[in-house]
């Protein structure tokens, strides 16, 4: 079958559109004489204009089609004879059938929102679901929309999400999308699940499309080379107590997905995970030899992605550049070592922290550790390091063949479009499925241990719409004094489902910039990060709002500049003149460069408005990463290698995901505040050095930015004792490196850590569900000294995180928790409801079941609270 359909796709690349597709779809089983021919897109227009369905929006996204055929539909006669041919006439109102159209389109590349937002706009024109079959050049992408019946008025439908398999290459497919399009074949349908009726069919591309079921196929296959790879790798011990081989292998893991989803976009070559390659590159080569993960990975890793393309070479040992570690090594062990240079040379320069090499500068002797090794010396600092080159290569159990089975795309799914393929969201999914291993003394279910669960998409988006709309509420003022009206738009600004209206026709000019401007002031906080769930979400879904209230950027960008003034206006150390020009102009050039897409939208937020604090530092580490992957999508690659190729670096997000206890507080004299002077410069100078290590590109510059982070933390500490603070506060404050990617701190202050001191408007979160009296009362004992309200000791963890929640918000602040229900009938749930009900606001209380996790037992709910006791509304929840 897939031989077939490789052949019909390799004939659809030349054939006139009609021909072309409706061989595809014969390959594939689908034949009907029911057609309608038409003289291209003016006749396809003209009949709908004809039949008042065509709008000034329809005009405006088919404006790119170039060509376009109704190929044939698709009925129940269709389905029972198998591949006979029907009676014929196309019937255009049979709601219980396909209709398979094919468009050409102009010159691309086309996203798939774009794809899917045509989509649904041809599909408004049917009343049968439509299936597109684009064709772009040599690509060829199918469209499914799913609908429903409307629950209101059962003679109308709702148009829902749209999936594709996309950017099919018909010359050279794909083995993931031939399998695709494999299992979609009619026959293969009749034979295996006893399709005799449309309503069959409908269901069945409905469940053969569905990427979760693509996502847990992976997750499995994944999961069972994670346990072949503890068994037969070997790393340094990374000095972070039980769990160090598991940590590596994750680490490994991560930095390789990215890999492979920075090869999607072209930007890394994709025969150097070949055995080929590694047969060809190195002077010996064997399954069971580390040589390929030390001379090909280790150098891409670190001295590729990780070093500005001009300054990328090998090291000398006689001057001592071990210490630098963003220099090839293992010369000795390449066939060609300066041709395997050029072969990366066209890999751009990302930065962001992934890919620094966590040994650090200082020799063994001087107290220094090799967590990579990444080392000349292989019989000494690297002794302790074996990646077999099959754990990687084998064809059958090798980690890369497993990649290569599968679609990656870099585009996070929605809610209103997905791909069917591997997405950045996957990250969270991996990260849950390996911690099942990563307790080396019980081997137990860490998920249980932590109490983690991936909160699914679904949930995300409907806890950020009811906190963000409440939040961007409090700090826009309605032109019209409706402050109800102003949330319903607020509501509808923020959903997906109207993500292709003129929501911006709803809002005054004064109301775009309000909003605009309430937006970059926002602030959000997750204190139990996870893989980042929520935090992506909140990204999505405040990007999506500022891209349909200022599309070309112009408040954006404005806002942007007047805040880069005021800061150099007010630093305690004040950038020169050249300095303040130089941040403008960047600005300038950003919002330039990507004016057509989300990037400065993006990387504005992640550096002011989403933070995100986890307990595990492999969280915080995957959370970042699926920040990088978002701002690495919205860059084009070049062939200019004096720009990086046409990639900006990515910025680095240690301050602003940190690994910490965010239940464990530090005790502040409150009498003293920021008011000290010698305090208040400090901490100036010590968010400067931050600031500036978060745009900070070079190995030196960051190295030289995290030595000064260290001497200012000791002149803080030193001026925080002077001032009366205690000392302990003093030594937490000194001893925080948020530059240390395996350790996480003991303690958590948004002040010290993010440079929040006002609280935040939303923390929102999935906090872990662990009872306190489990493994002898640790946690009991552990939290009893941190004075919480809520705090019983037969009670859950979960408790003590909604009430250090309401602590980090700002007056009026909005916390959306989705935990277990207990403590709403539990005794030890009395405090949590009086402290509620006594102290706060609760909004929205919706009870969601046991089915929402894949793996909980308990019963969730969501739990939506304003900080304070406001006035009250008809809404309103009584907990007590």
């Amino acid at each position: 079958m897939q031989e077939l359909i490789q052949d019909a796709l390799g004939r659809f690349a030349d054939a006139p559109l009609f021909d072309g597709a409706k061989n595809l779809l014969n390959a594939l089983g689908y034949q009907s004489d029911r057609t309608r021919r038409s003289e291209g897109v003016t006749e396809f227009l003209e009949i709908q204009k004809a039949q008042n369905k065509l709008t000034e929006r329809h005009l405006d996204l088919l404006g790119s089609w170039q060509d376009v055929a109704l190929v044939f539909q698709v009925r129940d006669e269709e389905v029972r004879s198998a591949g006979d041919l029907g009676e014929g006439g196309f019937d255009a109102g049979r709601v219980k059938s396909f209709v398979f159209v094919a468009v050409d389109l102009a010159s691309g590349p086309y996203s798939r929102t774009k794809l899917a937002e045509m989509t649904r706009a041809v599909n408004r024109l049917f009343a049968m679901p439509v299936v597109l079959l684009f064709r772009c050049a040599e690509r060829f992408s199918l469209a499914v929309i799913h609908r429903r019946a409307h629950r209101g008025d059962h003679k109308r439908t709702v148009l829902e999400r749209v999936t594709l398999v996309k950017d099919v290459d018909m010359r050279d497919p794909h083995r993931a999308h031939l399998v695709i399009l494999a299992e979609l074949a009619l026959n293969r349908f009749v034979e295996t699940q006893n399709v005799s009726t449309f309503d069959d069919l409908h269901l069945a591309w409905e469940s053969t499309l569905d990427a979760e079921e693509l996502n847990r196929r992976f997750y499995g296959e994944l999961f069972e080379w994670f346990q072949r790879a503890l068994a037969e790798c070997r790393f340094p011990d990374d000095g972070e107590g039980d769990g160090s081989l598991e940590r590596q292998v994750i680490r490994l893991i991560t930095r390789l997905l990215f890999i492979w989803f920075l090869k999607e976009k072209r930007l890394v070559p994709d025969d150097i995970f070949e055995e080929a390659f590694a047969d060809h590159a190195l002077k010996y080569h064997a399954p069971e030899a580390t040589d390929y993960y030390r001379a090909v990975l280790q150098n891409l890793f670190f001295a590729t992605l990780n070093t500005e393309i001009d300054k990328r070479a090998f090291s000398k040992r006689r001057q001592q550049t071990h210490r630098d570690f963003t220099k090839y090594r293992y010369r000795k062990l390449l066939s060609d070592p300066d041709g395997f240079l050029a072969k990366l040379k066209t890999v751009p320069f990302v930065n962001g922290g992934l890919f620094d090499c966590l040994d650090d500068f200082e020799g063994e002797q001087e107290g220094g550790r090799r967590i990579d090794a990444f080392t000349d010396n292989i019989d000494t600092q690297g002794k302790e390091l074996q990646v077999p080159a099959s754990i990687l290569l084998d064809p059958e159990h090798g980690l890369f063949p497993l990649f290569r089975r599968f679609k990656f795309t870099v585009e996070e799914n929605t809610p209103l479009d997905q791909e069917v393929a591997l997405d950045p969201e996957l990250l969270g999914r991996v990260f849950e499925n390996l911690l099942a291993a990563y307790n080396p003394e019980t081997r137990d279910t860490v998920r249980k241990a932590t109490g983690s669960y991936y909160t699914p998409r679904r949930i995300v988006d409907y806890m950020l719409d009811q906190a963000l709309v409440t939040a961007l509420g409090e700090r826009v003022t309605p032109a019209d004094g409706d402050a109800d009206f102003l949330g319903e738009r607020l509501r509808y600004l923020l959903d997906y489902e109207h993500a292709y209206d003129d929501a911006d026709e709803l809002f005054d000019v004064t109301e775009k910039e309000n909003v605009v401007r309430a937006i970059a002031n926002l602030r959000v906080l997750d204190p139990a990060v996870g893989s980042g769930a929520f935090p992506m979400g909140a990204l999505h879904k405040l990007t999506l709002a500022l891209r349909r209230l200022d599309p070309v950027n112009d408040h954006w960008a404005r806002f942007q500049k007047d805040l880069a003034r005021e800061r150099a206006a007010t630093a305690f150390e004040r950038p020169n003149e050249r300095e303040r020009e130089a941040e403008l102009l960047e600005i300038s050039k950003t919002f330039e460069t990507y004016k057509d897409s989300d990037f400065g939208r993006k990387l504005y937020l992640i550096q002011n408005g989403i933070f995100g604090v986890d307990l595990q530092p492999v969280a915080s580490q995957i959370a970042r990463l699926r920040f990088f992957i978002s701002l690495i999508v919205e860059q084009e690659p070049s062939g200019d290698v004096a720009s990086n190729y046409g990639i900006r670096p990515l910025p680095n997000l240690e301050t602003r995901i940190v690994a910490a206890d965010t239940l464990t507080k530090i005790a502040v004299r409150k009498q003293m505040g920021f008011a000290d002077q010698a305090v208040g410069e400090h901490i100036a100078r010590l968010r400067r050095i931050r600031e500036m290590h978060f745009n900070a590109r070079t190995r030196n510059e960051k190295w030289g930015l995290r030595k000064q982070d260290e001497a200012s933390r000791r002149d803080l500490a030193s001026a925080l004792e002077a001032s009366g603070y205690g000392h302990d506060e003093a030594r937490y404050i000194a001893t925080w490196d948020p530059y240390r990617q395996n350790t996480a701190a003991k303690w958590f202050d948004a002040r010290w850590m993010f440079g929040v001191k006002e609280g935040f408007d939303v923390v929102i979160g999935n906090p872990p569900y662990i009872q306190l009296q489990r493994d002898g009362g640790a946690l009991r004992r552990r939290y009893q000294r941190e004075a919480y309200a809520t705090f019983a000791a037969t009670g859950d963890i979960y408790q003590l995180f909604f009430e250090r929640g309401m602590d980090l918000l700002k007056p009026r602040g909005t916390l959306a928790y989705i935990s277990s229900n207990s403590w709403l009938k539990a005794k030890y749930g009395e405090s949590t409801r009086s402290f509620f009900s006594s102290n706060h606001t609760p909004r929205v209380l919706l009870e969601v079941g046991k089915d929402v996790f894949d793996s909980a037992i308990v019963d969730s709910s969501i739990l939506i609270v304003q900080e304070g006791q406001l006035q009250p509304s008809s809404d309103c929840l009584a907990l007590d």
